[in-house]
């Protein structure tokens, strides 16, 4: 096998590396009558990738010499890595760039063909294999959408680079929304921040879902083939069926191809059953004059429907129990002594920097209320100034 890539084709080749890089630790390296393939796939077999350059895509393409059998190997990832590690470099100072594989000496040669006469060569070696293909069929796939890959790159874009799964689905109104993905641990009482980014139906070339349906897959390797498709200005294809199904994501092109298949959870059904609804969880109800609000309703609603209930507590509360507390200036209702003077005096207790729990969360959603003394009994400020006159 010989062939010879050329131009701004070693970078898309180099690119295309990086992708499979992000999956798998070994490169199977098959050439083709239909092109070169360059596949891999992750220790648990949970995801698989392929590219196939076509002919065309070389300036020169031998599949395999006259009167010998086409070759496949299997190298080692970060051997084949190294030779393309630098993106820019290749864009700058390469002009071609040489691939033969040689079954008698077990070696795969590289050449890299740079400025000024430089000639960089690789000799790495490899190992005999089977053909490594996955099973899949994209047609058989019930739902898909088809978007420029740059706007799936700009929505991921939010997500942290920890994140390592991701859920896709369509919401009403058929938005496509992609939402973080966070494992519940019974013994973890800590909240996890949730990020979701919406998009229109009208930012696809097609969309064949229906709504409510949803996959969890890990973002990781998604965001590999995003790279290479942005940079190749491709269209990213995605169908998928039910969840604990694999999705199968495409790129296709004159000169190339790609599919990614991967994994999906198959419990995101209670993760995925309002998504894209636009309350996540039911509005919290207005609360009467005597009840007090859990300290925890503000964890589990989003915070327009807490900032409401909020306000309508604190606003009855500070005309029962918090006199020193309102949303605005006013009269208040007359308060039974032992209240007022419970109150009174575990306002001087508290340690400073430590203000009261409802007062720091209307500080954290950016509702400040100004403290208003009580018309009714002496301010507890005012008796220090009782001492000095006897």
């Amino acid at each position: 096998m010989k062939c010879l890539v050329t131009g701004g084709n070693v970078k898309v080749l180099g690119k295309a590396v990086h992708s499979l890089s992000r999956i798998g630790d070994e490169l199977y390296l098959e050439p083709l009558e239909d092109g070169l393939s360059l596949r891999t796939v992750n220790s648990s077999r949970s995801a698989y990738a392929c590219f196939l350059f076509a002919p065309l895509f070389f300036q020169q393409y031998q599949a395999a010499t006259p009167g010998q059998d086409l070759l496949r190997c299997k190298i080692l990832m970060k051997s084949f890595l190294s030779v393309f590690r630098s993106l820019a470099m290749l864009e700058k100072t390469v002009e071609k760039c040489c691939i033969s594989l040689n079954g008698r000496s077990s070696r795969l040669v590289v050449q890299l063909h740079c400025k000024f006469g430089v000639r960089k060569t690789h000799n790495l070696s490899f190992q005999d294999c089977e053909s490594l293909q996955a099973v899949f069929d994209p047609a058989s796939c019930p739902h898909m959408l088809r978007a420029p890959a740059r706007v799936l790159g700009e929505a991921v874009l939010p997500f942290p680079p920890a994140l390592a799964e991701v859920t896709l689905g369509i919401g009403r109104g058929r938005r496509v929304i992609l939402r973080s993905y966070h494992e519940e641990e019974a013994d973890s009482t800590a909240k996890a921040m949730v990020s979701e980014m919406c998009l229109g139906e009208e930012d696809f070339q097609q969309l064949q879902a229906q709504e409510g349906v949803a996959i969890t897959f890990c973002l990781k390797e998604f965001r590999g083939l995003l790279s290479f498709a942005e940079s190749a200005n491709l269209n990213l294809s995605i169908h998928f069926d039910a969840p604990g199904r694999p999705a199968i994501f495409t790129i296709k092109d004159s000169l190339l191809d790609g599919h990614f298949v991967l994994a999906t959870l198959s419990d995101t059904d209670s993760h995925s059953q309002d998504l894209g609804s636009p309350e996540r969880h039911q509005p919290v109800p207005q609360l009467q004059a005597h009840s007090i609000p859990h300290p925890d309703d503000f964890a589990n609603d989003d915070i327009d429907s807490y900032m409401i209930a909020m306000e309508t507590t604190i606003g009855n509360e500070g005309s029962r129990v918090l006199p020193s507390i309102s949303l605005s200036p006013g009269p208040q209702h007359p308060e039974s002594p032992g209240l007022h003077s419970e109150e009174d005096e575990a306002e001087p207790s508290t340690v400073p920097g430590t203000p009261p729990p409802k007062k720091f969360r209307s500080l954290f959603f950016g509702s400040i209320l100004a403290p208003v003394r009580s018309p009714q009994g002496p301010s507890p400020v005012l008796a220090e100034d009782s001492e000095g006159e006897g």
